[in-house]
Parts: C-alpha cells; sequence; structure tokens
C-alpha cells in the first residue's frame, strides 16, 4: 500500500531532518509513528501526501511514485494535517461537498458518507452553520469526516486525536479499525503512546531523522509498555 525507500529531507542550512527512511505499510495496516518534537515525523507525513518536495529517495503508493504521479497517488489517499486549514467562509456541508466534487464522489454515495459519519460524530446539526463558527473540536470532526467521503485507500493522519472529546476519539478508532477490515490502510503519528499501543498493530520509532526500531507492536512491546520501550530506545540510540 505504502512503500517509503531511502527517504531523506535536507532543509536550507543543512540540517537533516530525515535520514534514509525506509518502511513499508500494508493493507489491513494500523501503522503509528512516533518520537520527540522535530524527530522528523510531519517531514516525513508531508513528503508522504506530496505537500513537500524531496530529492532523495522514493515513496510508493499502491506501486505508484508520489513525484512522477502525484494526482494519482493523491486520489488514493487522504490526509489529516495537525492543524486543519478549513475554508471558514464555508458552512459544513458546503465544505463537504467541494471535496467530495474534488475526487468525484457521486452524489448518492456522497450522501450516504456524510450522513453516517456526520451523525457518528455528532455534527450533523451543524452543517448548516459557517465552520468559522465551530469549535476547533467540530472543525477537526469536519477534517475527519471530508478525509472518509471518498473512501481512501491510504489515510494519513498528524496527531489525530489532539483536540477530540473522549467520545470523538473513540469513534474515530472505531473508523479506523472499519477501514482497516475493509482493506485501507491507515499511517498516523501522535504522541499519546497508550493510544498507539492499543490501536496500532505496527510501530516505528523515530529519532533525529532516523528509524532506530519498527514492528509488529507485541514483538516490540514484549510484555512492556510502548512508553517504556520507546523511553529506553530514545535513551539508548
Amino acid at each position: 500500500m505504502l512503500i517509503i525507500n531511502n527517504f531523506s529531507k535536507t532543509f536550507k542550512g543543512g540540517k537533516k531532518a530525515v535520514d534514509n527512511l525506509n518502511l513499508t505499510i500494508d493493507a489491513g495496516d494500523i501503522y503509528g509513528f512516533i518520537g520527540h518534537n522535530g524527530a522528523g515525523k510531519t517531514t516525513t507525513i508531508r513528503a508522504i501526501v506530496g505537500v513537500m518536495e524531496f530529492e532523495e529517495g522514493e515513496v510508493l503508493i499502491e506501486g505508484h511514485s508520489i513525484k512522477a504521479e502525484p494526482l494519482l497517488c493523491k486520489s488514493k489517499i487522504a490526509y489529516i494535517p495537525d492543524n486543519p486549514d478549513l475554508y471558514e467562509h464555508l458552512t459544513g456541508i458546503q465544505y463537504l461537498n467541494f471535496i467530495g466534487d474534488i475526487f468525484n464522489v457521486g452524489k448518492s454515495d456522497r450522501e450516504v458518507s456524510i450522513k453516517k459519519y456526520a451523525d457518528l460524530f455528532e455534527i450533523t446539526k451543524n452543517l448548516g452553520d459557517l465552520i468559522s463558527s465551530y469549535s476547533h473540536g467540530m472543525k477537526q470532526k469536519l477534517a475527519i469526516i471530508s478525509a472518509l467521503v471518498h473512501k481512501p485507500k491510504l489515510l494519513i493522519l498528524d496527531e489525530p486525536f489532539v483536540g477530540l472529546d473522549p467520545q470523538a476519539a473513540l469513534t474515530l478508532k472505531n473508523i479506523m479499525h472499519e477501514l482497516c477490515h475493509d482493506g485501507s490502510a491507515i499511517f498516523f503519528s501522535t504522541h499519546v503512546l497508550d493510544v498507539a499501543e492499543k490501536l496500532c498493530d505496527k510501530i516505528a520509532i523515530i529519532k533525529d531523522g532516523k528509524l532506530i526500531a519498527s514492528g509488529k507492536t507485541e514483538e516490540l512491546t514484549k510484555g512492556r509498555t510502548l512508553e517504556e520501550v520507546f523511553m529506553e530506545v530514545i535513551k539508548h540510540e
């Protein structure tokens, strides 16, 4: 589903944000990407989804290069950044229909998806309101719904649980399981290690731009908590 081959990103001034990263995310995976602030998580994610250029390495989505075939790749994915920028002059339903138009989602299919997810996140009654009137949590919910409208094969999220109330967080977890059961894959960054431990089939730990541990969650933890494993590998690398 997603293959990251020898990916590196160096910014002006010579700072290497990511150094020779290799990861494979398969269909059905809920893959957690963890590391301290500045470790390279967001840089990696932005490169994967095609909003940040890179020169070294390759990112393949269902075998297609994000550099060579960006539109095809973007049609297969959905991306939710840590602080989504929404068109606040639109109403919630106008924004969701705009996203549906971009991804060529048919009228009946989008109506079913919008109703399903808006009901689950309990914002159906707010879809006629301007996004500018939404709270931070409501904007986060709308961004999540917009990412699900076209049934992405790959869902990329950067700190998706920030700003969500406990009920909305549980709803998102259930949706993530549902998507992966249907053959999609999810790759997301988080600082909430107990959530990653319980939710993710696989985990990758990055430090100073370098991958220092990855694999199935139960094999990485081996009876310990993910927090214990994380602190150990960060300390000794």
